[in-house]
């Protein structure tokens, strides 16, 4: 790995710290996150008060009202913390279906399932947190209150959501808390303008005096279900009250000598290591990595893991998931079969049955941290009860409708989650937390990241730098305009049809941490995005 080296047209030098480590998307939340290190707190402080000030300085991609993963390596082991949300005990499919719904609405009341974060928040920290619960919410609340310059790329995000997203609701009475909030003054806040919510600093500061129980059992409680009774919604203080986060034992796969770790289902990781498994014995390293060589046999490694993952990824304690047999290397060997020198429509296979913000963190100790929260599509669900601030998710509509499909909606269910964070190790050593957000890309970035740092050796800001591609459906698969042309004229000869599309949005934001051998760490951040690594 190469740490002078950037191949990329103005590509970054990645950063270097022995102390610790944050980064994410947002700048001022890094900052957050990298005060806590600095006042004696470990990593998992760090990635708590990064978390709570996103759900302030970004808050088009995450939230309070958001759901949460993480993995958590203590230097010896990994833990995984599930801390996705479900359907309320009265969903129903079936009803939905009789009033003409095909698929899950995006917007309004449907698509919300309980929001998983505060309590994750709390979980996480009561294992593994040093500081005082309450400290880590301190520069989120201040934020909140005293306000901040939103930056250049949350704030085109928010003013596409305040145009195009939530605008044909501007007149619906359900929405309009959610302008109250997020477009005072009848417009989003522009790039460099102070934005503010006193509710949101209020709910922030009852979550933090009730260790996350006020969120389910106390004040914002009950306004989310006074709220959802009074329009119509679904979720009650009972669905909420139910909630909790579930420890999980990570899943990987071994890959160039590395052991590659994500999170089991209901969350879509097990594509990135489907892929990697196909990937694994095709001649990529004979391709240098920026020919249409290298990238037609990742495209169709994960348009095959892709197939796989929509197929069969559910919620586990509602349907039977073939884990094993999805990653069981025969499966990969028989699927590999199917990649040839064409763009192919991939199919889900049959094995044996058995808009997010992504941020990582590391301390001085060797305690690392990868995390993931997200309010989902488009702003989440559009709804906000009034005198909270908060903005509820959209989860929900990682459900479908189709009959018996294992991630059909069903009462008391979590839906198909994209949102994965990702670790790397070898040897039993951990090497570090990455990741890469943006719905249905974070699998494919979470693989194109893997490649790019141990096929091409690439240094984690250069791995980011790099251009990128996404699969989308079919044989269609969106390009970024810097990639080399003669790239996109081999795919093309190949048969994938090919669009160069310049929406940043699309490629996914990504952040990460590598420790090095002698207890350093190096980083990088997505050039995608207003965030930074920073240490010290």
């Amino acid at each position: 790995m190469d740490f002078a080296k950037n191949p990329y047209p103005a590509g970054r030098m990645p950063v270097m710290a022995s102390h610790g480590m944050v980064a994410t998307s947002q700048p001022l939340a890094a900052q957050a996150g990298l005060s806590m290190l600095q006042r004696g707190g470990n990593a998992v402080d760090a990635i708590l008060a990064t978390a709570i000030t996103l759900s302030v300085v970004e808050p088009t991609s995450n939230g309070i009202g958001s759901d949460a993963f993480a993995i958590v390596s203590d230097g010896q082991q990994l833990h995984g913390l599930n801390g996705s949300g479900r359907a309320p005990a009265s969903s129903s499919a079936d009803a939905l279906r009789a009033v003409g719904h095909t698929a899950m609405p995006q917007r309004g009341w449907h698509p919300v399932t309980v929001p998983g974060t505060p309590r994750m928040w709390a979980d996480l920290h009561g294992r593994f947190g040093r500081l005082p619960f309450a400290t880590v919410f301190e520069p989120a609340i201040w934020y909140a209150e005293q306000g901040f310059p939103v930056s250049p790329i949350t704030a085109a995000g928010w003013q596409s959501a305040a145009a195009q997203t939530v605008a044909p609701f501007r007149n619906d009475p359900l929405f309009s808390p959610w302008f109250d909030v997020f477009a005072p003054g009848g417009h989003a806040p522009r790039a460099g303008e102070t934005w503010r919510s006193p509710d949101h600093a209020a709910t922030l500061r009852r979550i933090a005096a009730s260790n996350a129980s006020d969120f389910y059992d106390g004040d914002t409680a009950e306004a989310i279900d006074r709220f959802a009774r009074a329009t119509g919604g679904l979720l009650r203080g009972s669905d909420l009250a139910a909630h909790h986060s579930e420890w999980v034992d990570p899943i990987h796969t071994t890959y160039r000598g590395h052991d590659v770790w994500e999170l089991p289902p209901n969350g879509w990781g097990i594509a990135t290591l489907l892929g990697l498994n196909i990937l694994s014995e095709l001649p990529l390293r004979s391709h240098p990595r920026d020919t249409a060589e290298a990238y037609h046999l990742q495209i169709e490694s994960l348009k095959l893991a892709f197939a796989d993952a929509r197929r069969y990824v559910a919620d586990p304690a509602m349907s039977e998931v073939p884990v094993a047999g999805l990653l069981d290397p025969a499966y990969a060997a028989e699927r590999r079969k199917l990649i040839g020198e064409g763009a192919s429509n991939a199919v889900a296979g049959a094995p044996r049955r058995g808009g997010t913000v992504y941020l990582c963190a590391a301390d001085g100790d060797g305690m690392m941290v990868s995390f993931i929260q997200s309010n989902y599509n488009g702003f989440g669900s559009g709804i906000v009860p009034p005198g909270t601030g908060v903005a509820l998710h959209n989860r929900g509509y990682g459900f479908t409708l189709e009959e018996g499909h294992p991630n059909e909606l069903a009462p008391g269910k979590r839906p198909f989650h994209t949102i994965i964070p990702g670790f790397l190790t070898r040897d039993g050593i951990p090497i570090g937390p990455f990741g890469v957000m943006g719905a249905f890309m974070q699998a494919q970035g979470h693989v194109q990241m893997i490649v790019n740092t141990l096929d091409y050796d690439l240094n984690p800001q250069a791995s980011l730098d790099a251009p990128r591609w996404r699969f989308d459906h079919g044989t269609t698969i969106k390009i970024e305009p810097q990639t080399d042309a003669a790239i996109i004229d081999g795919l093309r000869q190949r048969g994938h049809t090919v669009e160069v599309d310049p929406a940043l949005g699309n490629y996914g934001r990504g952040q990460i941490i590598w420790r090095l051998k002698d207890g350093n760490y190096v980083a990088g951040s997505d050039p995608r995005a207003d965030g930074a690594a920073i240490g010290f």
